[in-house]
């Protein structure tokens, strides 16, 4: 363990975990201390964390909103590619964190810092994402990872620790937790305690964002959401906001009980874990998404978006934002979204979010060429004799081959 840090920026919730490792840190490495808390959406009051940085003695606090950049800068681009890991997760707290990663070394560069720490876990995915946005970022800087060096490695031992050092402590941490959750403007998730056994359905008061479905409203809500070059601009015509438009998305999906799931993915660090998500605003984009390109991509370039989307999807999972791979498949991605252009009409029910219309400017859609009423004759049907021959002739051959082996 190096001794040298003079001073660290940490990631700071203000919970109690993130709190005793500012202690720990004082205590440890007797340097300054940091705290950076941003407001990605989550949803809670951030100046207790002032309040309760300034009572543990630090000096040096940043509490920034980075809503609108977090859904701007990180959320958009990721939903351009249509980003689905697994075939399910739509990454919420993946893509959160090269963005918090991000202020903490610019933090560093700008406070004179020589590191920066997190509370993510020896278990979790998050250290590895921390970690490696902080080397692409600043190859130099140190990072502190305590849950890897201390010996606190049970609650009880945390419970003790904050006690013994007069750290607040909420009354409900005494009992046992139910779960733990972590929540920003694209979803909130769930993990842990009662949710660790797979073989039982999590309890209904889990749910964070959305209402059960069952209980959503008997009536469907349509709504239109206007698209400009990949990205979600309006809802019902009303121009938005990034931060804006997601917040809303997340207000008419959760009163219909979109966005819910219930998962269990492979963690990159190698093991399995079971989660609740909730990502009623970024479903409700990821079916409009889809609608819009449906009629403004071609079908070439439908279809290599998505042969590249799971690698896509696995680079931001595994915490590859600034990896140039990734640099080079969003460059490929936002290619594509130039004329994806107009407006999605989406029904909310019960759960679902589908698309009933779609329009643009721009549209590949001919309804001459599909019509099942006589058209202008672009299209000649004797042209698809030729067409089946020739893609038919590898398969005649491949079938008489087979039938002189006896196969």
């Amino acid at each position: 363990m190096a001794k040298d840090i003079k001073k660290v920026v940490l990631a700071y919730s203000g919970g109690l975990d993130t709190s005793i490792i500012l202690k720990w840190l004082q205590e440890t490495y007797q340097c300054e201390v940091v705290t950076f808390t941003a407001d990605l959406g989550q949803g809670e009051e951030l100046e207790p964390a002032r309040k309760k940085a300034e009572l543990m003695g630090i000096k040096e606090i940043h509490i920034e909103d980075l809503r609108e950049e977090f859904v701007r800068d990180f959320v958009f681009p990721m939903f351009r590619a249509n980003t689905v890991y697994e075939g399910q997760y739509l990454l919420g707290t993946s893509i959160a964190r090269p963005l918090i990663a991000k202020r903490l070394v610019q933090i560093a560069q700008e406070s004179g810092a020589d590191a920066i720490s997190h509370g993510a876990t020896g278990k979790g995915n998050d250290q590895v994402r921390f970690e490696l946005t902080a080397n692409a970022l600043d190859p130099s800087i140190k990072v502190i990872a305590p849950w890897r060096e201390w010996d606190l490695q049970s609650r009880t031992a945390l419970l003790n620790y904050a006690e013994k050092n007069q750290i607040p402590i909420a009354k409900d941490k005494r009992g046992e937790a139910p779960f733990s959750v972590d929540a920003n403007l694209l979803h909130t998730s769930s993990e842990g305690m009662v949710l660790e056994d797979p073989a039982v359905p999590a309890p209904d008061y889990v749910a964070q964002r959305t209402v059960n479905p069952e209980d959503a409203p008997n009536q469907a809500e349509i709504i239109t959401i206007g698209y400009e070059k990949g990205d979600p601009v309006s809802i019902n015509g009303e121009k938005l906001s990034p931060a804006s438009l997601l917040t809303k998305l997340n207000e008419l999906g959760g009163k219909h009980g979109v966005g819910r799931l219930d998962l269990v993915e492979n963690r990159f660090v190698g093991m399995k874990s079971r989660g609740l998500y909730e990502t009623p605003g970024g479903t409700i984009m990821l079916v409009a998404h889809r609608g819009i390109e449906s009629i403004t991509l071609d079908r070439g370039e439908a279809h290599l978006k998505d042969e590249l989307m799971p690698k896509y999807a696995e680079l931001i999972y595994n915490g590859f934002w600034y990896a140039p791979e990734r640099e080079m498949l969003q460059a490929l991605i936002d290619k594509s979204q130039e004329f994806v252009t107009g407006e999605v009409t989406v029904k909310l029910y019960k759960g679902s979010a589908s698309v009933i219309a779609r329009t643009s400017p721009y549209s590949l859609y001919s309804m001459d060429l599909v019509t099942f009423e006589e058209g202008s004759g672009t299209y000649d049907h004797h042209d698809a004799e030729g067409f089946i021959k020739l893609n038919g002739l590898r398969l005649k051959t491949y079938a008489a081959r087979n039938k002189k082996a006896g196969k």
